[in-house]
């Protein structure tokens, strides 16, 4: 699991943001399907190098947006998606429900580079949204063709 995750020390964004995106983009790619344990806490903070209130704020944040589940007997784990049966679908179905497609890696890693840019630049994540809306409306009302430059 955290060869899949990095920390940049030297990033404007916060080591608990970093992970909190990386694993929200592995969740999105496929990669950490539903149900997928992710590590402890202790284990990851200890993996990654950094104190595990960092790791607990990212979890945090994940387990606010619906992303991820914490339970006393199965730890942390990925959610199903919000009215889906979790992983395997319901007993009895002939084909395990498969997630619903998202965007590919390359989508993921071209928004992180925003946010991270962002990020650098001192916004907040209210006036990210508000530039990504405001740019998608553009593109938008143009048929996808951008003519505001």
């Amino acid at each position: 699991m955290t060869a899949g995750i990095s920390i940049d020390l030297r990033s404007a964004t916060p080591p608990y943001e970093q992970i909190r995106a990386q694993i929200a983009s592995l969740v999105a790619i496929g990669a950490l399907p539903p149900g997928t344990r992710l590590p402890t806490v202790r284990r990851l903070a200890a993996d990654l190098g950094i104190a595990a209130g960092t790791v607990a704020r990212a979890y945090k944040e994940l387990e606010q947006t619906g992303l991820i589940q914490t339970g006393r007997r199965n730890g942390t784990v990925v959610a199903a998606p919000a009215g889906g049966d979790g992983p395997g679908g319901t007993p009895g179905d002939a084909v395990p429900a498969r997630p619903a497609p998202g965007p590919n890696a390359a989508v993921i890693a071209a928004v992180d580079r925003c946010i991270a840019a962002g990020r650098a630049a001192g916004l907040d994540d209210g006036a990210l949204l508000a530039v990504m809306r405001a740019r998608l409306g553009q593109r938008h009302e143009y048929g996808g063709q951008d003519t505001s430059q």
